[in-house]
Formats: C-alpha cells, sequence, structure tokens
C-alpha cells in the first residue's frame, strides 16, 4: 500500500516566553511494509513527531492521515480506541508499570482493545516464550535487567499485532550489545501489512532501517533516496 500514514504540513509550536516552533510545515508519506530510521540532534523534534503519530499530542497546524483517512483532533476517544488497536509504542525508558508484573505489564495492553482476560494472558505468556523471558513471567520491573525491561516493553507494543510500531531512541539507554539484541527484536517485527518507525541517535542502528531519514529545522528529508 502506498501512503500508508501522510503527515500533510505538519507543524508544532510550544509557547513559552517566546514561541518556539518545534516543527515547520514537515510533510511526509510513509508505506507499510518497511522499517524507517529518523535521525537529528537533541530538540530536533523527533519525540515530538512520533507523539503526533501515535495521537498522543496534536500538531499546531496541518494533519495527519492513516489510510486515507484524516485524523480529526477533537475526536479524542475514537483516537484513542485507534491508537490501542492500531499502534504499538516502545520508549527508551520501557515505561512499564512499576507495581505489575511481566506478564501483567503484557496483558492488561491487549484488555484495552478486548476484555477478554483469559485470551490476554495467553497471548501474553505466548509473547514471553517468544522474546525468551517465560522464567520472568512473574518479576517486577525493578527486578529486570534494562534488556529484559525493554523486550518486554516490545511484546507490550505488539501483543495486539499494530500495524504500527513506533520505538523512540528504543535502545539508547542499554549498551551496544544489549542494544543490537533489542533492536533485532524489533526488526523481526516488519511485516507486509506493518509500518515500523524508530527514533535513534545511533547511526549504526539509523542505517539498518530500509529508509533513513533526517529531522533538520523542523523539516524531514530522505537520507537514501
Amino acid at each position: 500500500m502506498s501512503k500508508f500514514l501522510e503527515l500533510n504540513n505538519i507543524s508544532k509550536n510550544y509557547e513559552t516566553s517566546k514561541k518556539i516552533k518545534v516543527l515547520k510545515n514537515l510533510s511526509y508519506s510513509f508505506k507499510k511494509g518497511k522499517i524507517y530510521s529518523l535521525m537529528g540532534p537533541s530538540g530536533s523534534g523527533k519525540s515530538t513527531l512520533l507523539n503526533i503519530i501515535s495521537l498522543i499530542d496534536n500538531p499546531s497546524n496541518g494533519y495527519v492521515k492513516f489510510s486515507e483517512h484524516q485524523i480529526n483532533r477533537d475526536e479524542k476517544e475514537q483516537n484513542d480506541k485507534f491508537r490501542a488497536k492500531k499502534i504499538g509504542i516502545v520508549y527508551q525508558q520501557n515505561n512499564l508499570l512499576p507495581d505489575f508484573t511481566s506478564l501483567e505489564n503484557i496483558y492488561l495492553a491487549s484488555l484495552s482493545v478486548n476484555n477478554d482476560k483469559d485470551l490476554a494472558i495467553l497471548k501474553a505468556k505466548q509473547l514471553l516464550k517468544k522474546i525468551g523471558l517465560s522464567s520472568r513471567a512473574d518479576h517486577y520491573p525493578s527486578q529486570l535487567s534494562g534488556g529484559e525491561a525493554q523486550r518486554i516493553a516490545i511484546a507490550r507494543a505488539i501483543i495486539n499485532d499494530p500495524e504500527i510500531i513506533l520505538a523512540d531512541e528504543p535502545t539508547g539507554s542499554l549498551d551496544m550489545k544489549t542494544a543490537k539484541m533489542i533492536f533485532d527484536l524489533l526488526k523481526d517485527q516488519k511485516r507486509s501489512n506493518r509500518l515500523i518507525i524508530f527514533a535513534t541517535h545511533n547511526r549504526f542502528f539509523g542505517n539498518k532501517a530500509d529508509c533513513l531519514l533526517e529531522i533538520s529545522d523542523g523539516k524531514i528529508k530522505s537520507l537514501n533516496g
């Protein structure tokens, strides 16, 4: 499918003592079946752009389209449901719930879409086995290593079989060996019917994507055609 995700003239401003323009009339189209890396210095707008794509944040101007459907920023409840069903998000600091076990962190994400606890637990256990962490099912986030926590976060992100996976510096706080393992796990999620976008400071990982993008001066450009 061409143009699965379209960003049209996206701008994002923050009002402090003066107006800060982070994104400036940014336009780009993403296709399913590809992995895109998003590079740029700190403060360039990578996380801001991912938050807009995930419908967590709204652009100041412009609009987002998924499969020719233009997102209405005022339809918050509908957008929340779309995110839960269609988008999986992985953060640098994993954002696992500290008072819940690994298994619970994963299956709770499924309950937000389908209120079938038995099915959610079954799917979560299957994912734990797939990522090699069945023995950590009853462990809390504080009992996990950084790499283990990030693997749990990826499992949580994919339990609803999302069409889009967004990862914001998923390897940023890990040593290189663990970072490579996490990146390989993320890359293994590539499907013909799925779009993956990850932000990174690391050109080693950026170059491994199908498409390397850079945010500079509030705009986006492709660095490899």
